[in-house]
């Protein structure tokens, strides 16, 4: 794995938990996957790739959609984690997006979903570029990362235009795990998307659903108020390497 890989053993540590766990994660289920959801075209019939694929619920969502899916992740427990969720119905592979996906022919995916998994990837420029490489043309890049606001405030940080790791921890029936992810600005969010060959289409920071209220009333409120995730459908426009902004 590339040296600029973060949290791989917290995954591989936490892959049981979250498997059992995050279908009804509030922050996932209620709040996370309606605005990805709502960024997704139809996706039967498409070849998808489920960048980031964690335990697979993206996974089997766009198979039972009727795609055609490749799966990837770092962590080979998530893998078996996705593995166990939908079987060989998939393609699943373990790589790691700091890397050329050279596995991959160039423009033979309709759709790129990636979920909360860009903000452990230190350079954008290489994914966006295989990104870009792998779509067809007009093909349709969706993805959701940590709002730069919330991880600029939340974590109390002096530089907002610093990118930087940040050490956070997630609360598991195992107990507490360490968990680090790349915290950076909006822009260096927004130009390495434009500058690989994408038009942004939509962004969206949404409101979480009722059920989320229902569950934990007091965090949907300070998401009424606070955005979390920051979610993007892009299309890709150009086949270079790299566009002028």
């Amino acid at each position: 794995m590339n040296k600029d890989s973060v949290s791989l053993e917290s995954y591989e540590e936490m892959a049981e938990w979250y498997f059992e766990y995050i279908d009804k994660k509030p922050f996932n289920a209620y709040y996370e996957r309606p605005a990805t959801i709502s960024l997704l075209p139809d996706v039967k019939g498409k070849k998808v790739l489920d960048a980031g694929c964690a335990a697979g619920w993206y996974t089997k969502w766009l198979l039972d959609k009727g795609a055609s899916v490749i799966a990837l992740d770092f962590s080979p427990n998530m893998i078996k984690m996705t593995k166990e969720r939908v079987g060989d119905k998939a393609e699943i592979i373990r790589a790691d997006l700091n890397e050329p996906l050279s596995f991959i022919q160039d423009e033979s995916i309709d759709v790129v979903v990636s979920s909360l998994t860009l903000h452990y990837i230190k350079n954008w420029d290489i994914v966006m570029s295989e990104f870009n490489r792998i779509l067809k043309k007009n093909g349709q890049l969706v993805f959701s990362v940590h709002h730069p606001f919330m991880d600029f405030t939340v974590f109390n940080k002096e530089n907002y235009f610093s990118t930087e790791i940040i050490d956070d921890e997630w609360e598991t029936h195992k107990g507490k795990v360490k968990v680090q992810f790349y915290r950076r600005p909006l822009n260096k969010i927004v130009s390495p998307v434009i500058e690989n060959g994408f038009i942004i289409e939509k962004l969206l920071e949404p409101m979480p659903i009722e059920q989320f209220k229902i569950e934990q009333p007091e965090l949907y409120d300070k998401l009424t108020k606070r955005p979390q995730f920051l979610f993007f459908r892009a299309i890709k426009i150009s086949t270079d390497t790299k566009i002028n902004s």
